[in-house]
């Protein structure tokens, strides 16, 4: 017998259970007829989308797009087609700072830039994690989480900070964006199949008994592949420029022979190494005031590890307002697609009465959702505002990096009902928590293996 064929079930027997029957499938067909108000919702969801027949009207005309503090005076950016939004966010975070220390309306930092060396740097950081798991079976599970995703684009907040301490930063005129940039699926592809390659001759150079030394030769000569692959489609980084502009009081001012490190140091104001994630994972088997890692979660070697600090939502909620009352906007990920609607630049849990549509209800909440793969973190923006009514906040606006499509020219308004429920993470300076939680974050973080959902990657 196969492996299938002899699977047992609860009971020890060999035979699956029931299948559908002929008759069971009918009283469903009937069931579903003698319905009027099954047919009518069939005749609306076939002719347009269910987001469209779902949509609570009360919610889009209860929601107002106006906020008692607000931060942003700038245009939103454009990710485009990549994954790059915590890249993105984070750039939008330092370019506030920037920005006024250019006297400049408007600026960007190059995210290509980035990209470029969190792809290089990522490529190494997959081939290490392919030697230190060679003695292991290509089917280890571990191993298979590894090789199914070699080349990704997301990333998380400490990643960020990784990529800006060693790399340094250059504005986006000295870098600009390419169709590779903008567009990373065949690029990726490309990676994907140099990497996989790289990891097959790596694994068997090591089962012909090549020394740590000699792997790592090999991995350097892959590296060097990887690097030409990447300025192809990116472009070669600079490594000195000059760079001058006119200042909002048509001031002229020319910076001569900066490296990115001098330029990241001289207009990024923030305290990055200050900074610490804050995340809410409400799951009976994780402890709030408990520091967490994720298995081969990273992309620079030598760089610091994504920890994260498991708080109640309450707290963070806390943090993220008092912070952008202090003037500063707050780093966040989460859950971007449940209960959205991007035309309206809405969010809220009960946007969508999918449970009148469908006669039935949706039970999971947050934590349940997180154990059977119902959500995850996805994707990363910045709150830019918050309107709070008797010193609680009520609704949050977002500065998005899609473009200027969608919501209120790119920005959006999150209802706080919906924070609760789908937001899991934000970056905050760590003086911010009591003293107690400040000295959890020296405790040794437990580590959660590689596939857990906390390592989800923000896109």
């Amino acid at each position: 017998m196969t492996q299938i064929e002899s699977a047992t079930t609860l009971n020890g027997s060999t035979e699956r259970g029931p299948a559908l029957t002929p008759e069971l499938l009918a009283r469903f067909r009937e069931a579903f007829a003698a319905n009027p108000t099954h047919r009518v919702a069939q005749n609306a969801v076939t002719q347009v989308t269910v987001d469209d027949v779902a949509l609570n009207r009360a919610i889009v005309t209860a929601t107002d797009h106006t906020f008692s503090h607000r931060l942003d005076e700038w245009s939103v950016t454009n990710q485009k087609r990549s994954g790059r939004c915590w890249m993105f966010a984070g750039l939008n975070l330092l370019r506030v700072g920037a920005m006024k220390k250019l006297g400049l309306k408007s600026f960007e930092f190059s995210p290509n830039y980035l990209m470029f060396w969190d792809k290089i740097e990522r490529a190494n950081y997959f081939l290490e994690a392919i030697i230190e798991t060679a003695e292991r079976d290509v089917g280890d599970r571990t191993v298979s989480y590894l090789l199914n995703r070699p080349a990704e684009d997301g990333g998380q907040w400490n990643m960020f900070v990784n990529l800006v301490k060693k790399h340094g930063l250059v504005p986006k005129s000295l870098m600009p964006e390419t169709e590779s940039s903008s567009n990373t699926t065949r690029m990726n592809s490309i990676l994907r199949r140099k990497l996989r390659e790289g990891a097959k001759t790596l694994r068997d150079q090591h089962a012909a008994g090549a020394s740590l030394e000699a792997l790592r030769a090999i991995k350097e000569e892959i590296l060097a592949v990887i690097y030409r692959i990447l300025s192809i489609h990116l472009g070669t980084p600079p490594e000195r420029f000059t760079w001058q502009w006119t200042d909002q009081e048509k001031e002229f001012h020319r910076e001569v022979e900066l490296t990115p490190r001098a330029f990241a140091a001289k207009y990024v104001d923030l305290p990055i190494d200050e900074y610490v994630c804050l995340v809410n994972d409400p799951r009976p088997t994780s402890s709030y005031g408990q520091t967490y890692t994720v298995q081969y979660l990273g992309n620079v070697v030598s760089g610091g590890m994504v920890i994260y600090l498991n708080v109640d939502m309450a707290l963070i909620k806390r943090i993220a307002q008092q912070t952008i009352e202090d003037g500063e906007p707050v780093w966040f990920g989460c859950d971007v697609g449940k209960m959205m609607r991007r035309d309206l630049g809405i969010w809220d849990k009960d946007l969508y009465d999918y449970e009148s549509l469908y006669q039935t209800t949706f039970s999971l909440n947050k934590a349940d959702r997180l154990m059977y793969g119902e959500t995850q973190m996805t994707h990363a923006m910045l709150f830019t505002g918050v309107d709070i009514v008797d010193g609680k906040a009520r609704r949050w606006r977002v500065e998005n990096s899609w473009g200027e499509e969608g919501g209120q020219k790119g920005f959006y308004t999150m209802n706080d009902t919906w924070f609760d429920e789908y937001t899991f993470e934000i970056a905050a300076r760590k003086s911010y928590l009591s003293p107690e939680l400040q000295a959890a974050l020296d405790q040794k973080p437990i580590v959660l293996p590689a596939w857990d959902p906390m390592g989800a990657l923000a896109w």
